[in-house]
């Protein structure tokens, strides 16, 4: 086992972690309309918290340029705090409304992360599926703090739904990060054999 093999399995099973957290929360409150305001909250807080944390684990894992990482880490730790805020009670009247503020940012915050890294770092495995999640995570971003949400039900289901499209999204993401690094490997073990035959 070489020193890198660490960062590599922590890197995908972060995003997987982060995707199968994303589909399970995106089914539960789309599945259960009725949830109150603070379950909600809570919910989607813990949503922020954990993919926050996920981008700060991915930051160090990465072996990328330092303002990549910094990019994430920042990115990871802003949402965290969002998620931190999303757990307050505001009172009834704009409880949602803040709620949606929060879920919205840290969508954003999230997309321009992962996408500007993932153009920036052309070596990274399953590039073009972190691109498709960064964006598809702003445009939902923009979509919740564009659409005029005003009832629980109703943020439950646009945002449990675009839960959903991105936690698969970053499911995939992950099983190809996890496929890129298995080929390099063979490909870098099949190097090395042919280098060692030709001194031998």
């Amino acid at each position: 086992m070489t020193t890198i093999d660490t960062p590599k399995r922590l890197l995908w099973k972060t995003v997987l972690f982060a995707g199968m957290a994303s589909l399970v929360l995106g089914l539960v409150v789309v599945l259960w309309p009725g949830m109150s305001i603070t379950v909600a909250a809570i919910l989607f807080g813990l949503y922020l918290v954990v993919s926050g944390v996920a981008e700060v684990a991915v930051a160090f894992s990465l072996h990328s340029s330092l303002p990549h990482r910094v990019l994430l880490f920042v990115a990871g730790a802003l949402s965290v705090i969002v998620g931190i805020f999303a757990f307050r009670h505001f009172g009834e009247g704009i409880a949602v409304l803040l709620l949606a503020i929060w879920i919205g940012v840290g969508f954003i915050f999230q997309g321009v992360a992962l996408a500007a890294t993932a153009i920036g770092y052309p070596e990274l495995p399953g590039r073009g599926w972190n691109i498709f999640s960064g964006v598809m995570s702003i445009v939902a971003g923009a979509v919740v703090l564009g659409w005029p949400i005003s009832s629980i039900v109703v943020l439950a289901l646009v945002v449990g739904a675009w839960l959903i499209v991105l936690g698969i999204v970053q499911i995939l993401s992950a099983l190809s990060i996890r496929k890129g690094f298995k080929t390099f490997d063979a490909q870098s073990t099949e190097a090395l054999g042919r280098s060692s035959a030709r001194a031998a």
